[in-house]
């Protein structure tokens, strides 16, 4: 039986007590957790047009990315607070995202790793185009990309929620599988 929401039982029944009251899994046990479950790979994209003369772009690997809605099409993209991303994504509307393919593992490699040389030598060495919706890089070869505009942030603990407007869609030829994050690796299915 599906769930309905009732305002009137709802202001006579107590709030249920407040996650930080009871116990908590730790960081690790809920990295193991949360493992078990297979992701899809994507590269979120921006263009910092605040970064030097022309600009610059800048890459993102995510395992958080879903659809939320068809009509409208929206998108949802967890990103790390206080991340390059995050800050970009303040100022700048429009993003896009890349759905990476079994072959492009070392692009999602390069652009998740901590610490990493800039991303315009990154970029230089990953086959893109520009989005015209969105003035962010597409990655060639990948399953699909769609650009979005940024309509929403939600905080959510160390995270914020990116709610996108799609405003181009597009398939890739079809040349392989998904890359997906499992257990702690990136695999490909098949």
């Amino acid at each position: 039986m599906p769930y309905v929401y009732d305002a009137a039982a709802t202001a006579t029944t107590p709030a249920p007590p407040n996650a930080l009251d009871g116990p908590e899994a730790s960081p690790e046990e809920f990295r193991a957790a949360l493992g078990q479950l297979a992701s899809g790979v994507v590269l979120v994209t921006a263009h910092d047009p605040e970064e030097g003369p022309r600009g610059e772009d800048i890459g993102m690997t995510a395992t958080a990315f879903l659809s939320v809605s068809l009509d409208p099409p929206m998108v949802l993209v967890s990103v790390r607070e206080d991340s390059r991303m995050e800050d970009v994504l303040s100022r700048v509307d429009r993003f896009a995202v890349s759905v990476l393919a079994a072959d492009q593992r070392t692009t999602a490699a390069r652009f998740a790793m901590k610490g990493r040389v800039s991303d315009r030598l990154l970029f230089a060495e990953v086959p893109h185009t520009r989005g015209t919706a969105s003035g962010a890089p597409l990655v060639t070869g990948a399953l699909a990309t769609v650009e979005c505009r940024a309509v929403e942030r939600i905080p959510a603990g160390d995270h914020v929620l990116v709610l996108g407007h799609v405003l181009e869609a597009r398939v890739g030829a079809p040349t392989g599988g998904p890359l997906t994050y499992f257990r702690g690796q990136y695999r490909h299915l098949g």
